[in-house]
């Protein structure tokens, strides 16, 4: 079975959030239950720079820019570091070649021609997966992402091709809408935006159109897949999508279990294991040197890597810090996000020196050493349609304390491997709090969570062979068993 994965991003090689690290590790999953799994992804900067070797296998001249001019586009064949998982680069540099991130400049807005970069992605895709494509490698599914490929089922399905797609809503909040006269402009046909299509309150969404032609959807976890048919978490696709409940499914993300590996991590200061703790020890200590946190081996150490966005908590967070500093408690953060949210926990850390800690940015390698060094981990989403850091955190023995919402629901089990509190405020944040603090006084029941939550396999393995019977099931004359 031949399988394009196309994405916007895809870890090591460039990075902003999840779909990152999915697209990294889920098509190496594939590959090793023997599908022939590739990547599809721009030609960012960062993404050229760390191809170690590329082989030129199609131009295209007749794709246009945002000012109606042909571009110059050309396919690199390549393959992912680390894993080697073959991959396609696009490579277009008046499209993807810019100085800032895949979506935004480095003023953090919106590049004004997103909708044509990523319709050229898309464009690709859908070629490279129909009957006119370019290349002797043919896929039998095209596997999309995100609004950022949502056009290529709609093209692929408008050129009259069969090739089942599918698409993976990884975060259902980014659409991409945008003007209805980019319609004409994108090379779709007039009669595709109405509601029976791309056209989505007046304005076309990507992420519409792939919800709508895609002969399959996916979301990244069972309890995401529900939520999003109900108007709270639908944001106005829940009619849609309830509609394709049949064609819905969610399927659990993994994490990549060697580059999240306590026992063998490069970014610690020493390894551990559930059966060999004392290693996390070391870490906890030297996290504290690190973000200049008082060195306190009983203090109760929170970790918090995210966006600093109201959609991961930090409100709530911040509402029950003084609490958690009250009871003796160290808060150490990692993330950017919005400014307002970023100057009050950069207020909380004046207030508090020595107790609380953060770096405002990202940083790979100080996630790794959070995740080890800390003792409990916070992840109070409003919405979560999977989640990594959770399993990150009971991989590292750092006990979560989540929303019960999508893949954190689906993930930590109250009591067992983490604490779960079941509605969005700060009270019922704090009461898991105290929770959470009042187990960590007794050290034997600690441990027992701690090794609970280090013994489960958040593998990639189950999902990969999820999406391959799924797969099957799409495929218009079904392959033979494997043996």
């Amino acid at each position: 079975m031949n399988v394009l994965y196309a994405t916007s991003e895809a870890a090591p090689l460039i990075k902003t959030g999840g779909l990152a690290d999915v697209s990294g590790a889920l098509p190496a999953a594939l590959r090793k239950i023997g599908i022939d799994c590739r990547v599809l992804i721009p030609g960012y900067p960062a993404v050229m720079y760390k191809l170690e070797a590329t082989r030129q296998v199609a131009r295209f001249d007749h794709f246009l820019d945002a000012k109606g001019k042909p571009l110059a586009a050309r396919l690199l064949l390549s393959s992912m570091p680390g894993s080697g998982t073959p991959l396609y680069v696009l490579d277009a540099p008046s499209a993807f070649a810019r100085g800032g991130g895949p979506y935004s400049d480095s003023e953090g807005l919106d590049y004004p021609d997103n909708a044509h970069r990523f319709a050229l992605l898309s464009q690709v895709a859908a070629l490279l997966a129909g009957a006119e494509s370019p290349l002797d490698w043919r896929p039998d599914i095209l596997h999309c992402n995100d609004w950022q490929t949502g056009l290529a089922p709609a093209y692929l399905r408008l050129s009259g091709s069969t090739t089942p797609a599918v698409i993976t809503v990884h975060n259902l909040a980014y659409q991409g809408i945008f003007p209805p006269e980019t319609v004409t402009e994108l090379n779709l046909p007039a009669h595709a935006f109405s509601i029976e299509g791309i056209e989505y309150y007046g304005n076309l969404s990507f992420l519409k159109a792939g919800l709508y032609y895609a002969n399959h959807i996916t979301t990244v976890s069972p309890s995401y897949a529900l939520e999003i048919q109900q108007p709270y978490l639908g944001m106005g696709m829940q009619g849609l999508l309830a509609s394709r409940q049949n064609q819905l499914s969610g399927i659990l993300n993994g994490i990549d279990t060697d580059e999240w590996n306590p026992s063998a991590d490069p970014h610690l200061p020493s390894q551990f294991s559930a059966r060999a703790l004392s290693g996390k020890k070391t870490c906890k200590h030297k996290l504290q040197e690190e973000l200049g946190l008082e060195p306190l081996a009983d203090a109760p150490l929170f970790g918090m890597i995210a966006r600093m966005t109201h959609q991961k908590g930090l409100d709530l967070v911040l509402a029950v810090a003084d609490g958690i500093i009250d009871r003796g408690g160290q808060i150490a953060f990692l993330g950017t996000g919005e400014k307002s949210i970023e100057s009050a926990v950069t207020a909380l850390v004046e207030l508090h020196p020595g107790q609380v800690a953060a770096k405002i940015g990202y940083n790979e390698s100080l996630s790794h050493r959070i995740e080890a060094g800390s003792d409990i981990f916070l992840m109070p989403s409003l919405f979560e349609p999977c989640g990594l850091n959770q399993m990150y955190s009971m991989r590292y023995g750092s006990l979560p304390i989540v929303h019960a919402t999508g893949g954190l629901r689906d993930t930590v089990e109250d009591g067992v491997t983490g604490f779960v509190f079941y509605q969005p405020t700060p009270h019922a944040l704090w009461l898991a709090v105290e929770r959470a603090l009042d187990l960590y006084a007794q050290k034997p029941a600690w441990k027992k969570l701690m090794q609970a939550g280090m013994s489960r396999d958040f593998s990639w393995e189950k999902s990969a062979l999820a999406y391959q019977a799924l797969y099957r099931e799409l495929l218009p004359e079904p392959l033979p068993e494997p043996d």
